[in-house]
């Protein structure tokens, strides 16, 4: 019982967070504010376009994808990605001392909370993150769900590595 509970609320967090992202970039209340001029006239009060250039280049977590951080919490905190941004996975190949590391691209926030990986996409084999690493485009205005697929789903269960994005579109409001 404890833990559906859980998983309800994990997932009502999930949910409204994914709203507060999606809404994030919108001024419902006082029209369109895109800098075109039109909508509630031209005085937008403290509103500006985003002059954020791009795209850029991130590194998941800051420096690399491992057992035992939390990837969920990094990409909330550091939640400015947009569309066409990269984001670059760097891990390890295995070897005798290095546990292997996959990334999956997940299908809907079910399988992210369940860390199902059934009908998940690997974007990211175990021996695609040494060197430089492995880049991701973030192609759409969309949610992705990342997470690592190795030992059965265990490093997304248990060891936090998973975390989802909703890229924000450039020239929005904030």
């Amino acid at each position: 019982m404890g833990s559906s509970f859980a998983q309800a609320l994990s997932a009502m967090l999930l949910i409204a967070s994914t709203v507060a992202v999606c809404t994030a970039n919108k001024d419902w209340k006082h029209g369109n504010y895109t800098g075109w001029g039109w909508g509630w006239g031209s005085n937008h009060g403290p509103y500006h376009l985003n002059t954020t250039n791009g795209p850029n280049k991130i590194v998941v977590g800051g420096s690399d994808w491992h057992y035992g951080f939390n990837y969920a919490d990094w990409s909330l905190k550091n939640n400015s990605f947009y569309v066409q941004d990269t984001l670059v996975f760097k891990y390890d190949p295995p070897n005798d001392t290095t546990r292997p590391h996959s990334v999956y691209l997940l299908p809907n926030i079910w399988s992210f909370i369940n860390c199902d990986f059934s009908q998940a996409r690997m974007v990211g084999s175990p021996t695609q993150g040494g060197g430089d690493g492995f880049e991701f485009v973030l192609k759409s205005w969309q949610p992705y769900y990342f997470a690592c697929g190795e030992h059965d789903g265990a490093h997304c269960k248990d060891g936090m590595m998973r975390f989802f994005v909703f890229p924000k579109l450039r020239g929005w409001h904030y």
